[in-house]
């Protein structure tokens, strides 16, 4: 299979936010590894046993739960741990694992400013691939300016799927993908800006970036836990007009 190439990303600590309940909070990263580029469709096509039209374009049409098995299958490859198991349609991440991932939220955004605090870590023209350039496909990686971390089209180009749960008090099992698309226009491409959509849900623009580092604990990782994501299904007081109850 064509190399992942990952960069190193130190530690250090990155803000989040939730525009619905209208909350801010800090997470603490330990270093760790995140792809250079976007998955391209050669590197998906190589491992899957397909053909790639485009090979160096991000992969796209690809849903959360192929971007998580396309992760197990590149660790495979590579002798490492998988850092996922199914039962099926629930995946556990084994956080202790050394093999590929898909980043967290927290890790995404960190690793995407890259020590920038705006919404862009650079002129847009410069560094994404937006609505302003007038594409109809997402063009190949690399072809903008990189971040400071050494890392490409993390804003424009396609958005990435990550690990984490939407708003599972809003849309259950939705998961998270970020960074923006090439018909997206600018105040869609930003660090902050958060999408998502069901697991098996693929789209033109939505591709994946991987991961990698274990951690010591189980259940929580890098932002991330199984505990919070279970008080985040649970809204408090009544429920806002148009919603519906998820049990």
């Amino acid at each position: 299979m064509t190399d992942l190439q990952l960069a190193r990303i130190p530690g250090g600590t990155v803000t989040l936010h939730d525009a619905r309940r209208k909350v801010r909070w800090d997470v603490v990263l330990e270093s760790y590894e995140i792809g250079v580029f976007a998955v391209t469709q050669e590197q998906l096509a190589e491992l899957l046993g397909e053909s790639a039209r485009h090979p160096r374009r991000p992969a796209v049409d690809v849903s959360w739960q192929r971007a998580i098995r396309f992760c197990n299958a590149a660790s495979e490859w590579e002798g490492l741990d998988p850092a996922y198991t199914f039962d099926g349609e629930d995946v556990t991440w084994h956080v202790d694992a050394d093999g590929y991932r898909l980043p967290t939220e927290a890790e995404w955004e960190h690793a995407c400013r890259a020590g920038s605090t705006g919404p862009h870590y650079g002129p847009l023209a410069e560094i994404a691939w937006t609505s302003a350039d007038g594409l109809i496909a997402p063009a190949e990686v690399g072809g903008r300016l990189p971040n400071l971390h050494g890392l490409f089209d993390t804003l424009g180009n396609v958005w990435e799927w990550c690990w984490d749960l939407l708003d599972p008090a809003r849309y259950a099992d939705y998961r998270v993908f970020r960074g923006g698309g090439f018909a997206d226009d600018a105040w869609s491409v930003r660090a902050s800006t958060r999408r998502g959509g069901p697991p098996r849900s693929h789209h033109d623009d939505v591709g994946l970036r991987i991961a990698r580092g274990g951690f010591d604990g189980e259940g929580a990782a890098q932002g991330w836990s199984a505990e919070a994501d279970a008080e985040r299904a649970d809204p408090d007081g009544p429920l806002p007009l148009g919603w519906t109850p998820l049990r």
